[in-house]
């Protein structure tokens, strides 16, 4: 079992940046692909990024790519989401998830976390 737990979340400012983290608990942390989602008001949960669980591949969503960067410290058992150039549609909350068997372009996660809310306002 991986209990996830999200933080990092807040109010900026179009075109700032945010870090999110994801911190795992459990000695199994390394065998699972790790992926961020979001849900914005009124709409459905949506992919953002995953990292498998080596850290050797990344797959973004096209709307995020080239501006959030996903990455993992196996160590600290923690995911990050490096969120650059945010626009006003960023606006969601952001859930982190584990998969342990699909691949990080089609995941359907096993847990989830209880998600951080980032607001891109002026």
């Amino acid at each position: 079992q991986v209990q996830l737990v999200e933080s990092g979340g807040g109010l900026v400012q179009p075109g700032g940046s945010l870090r999110l983290s994801c911190a795992a608990s459990g000695r199994t942390f390394s065998s699972y692909n790790i992926g961020w989602f979001r849900q914005a008001p009124g709409k459905e949960r949506e992919f953002v990024a995953a990292i498998r669980r080596n850290g050797d591949s990344t797959y973004y969503a096209d709307s995020v790519r080239g501006r959030f960067t996903i990455s993992r410290d196996n160590t600290k058992n923690t995911v990050y989401l490096q969120m650059n150039s945010l626009k006003p549609e960023d606006t969601a909350v952001y859930y982190c998830a584990a998969d342990r068997w699909s691949p990080i372009a089609a995941m359907i996660p096993d847990y989830w976390g209880q998600g951080t809310q980032v607001t891109v306002s002026s």
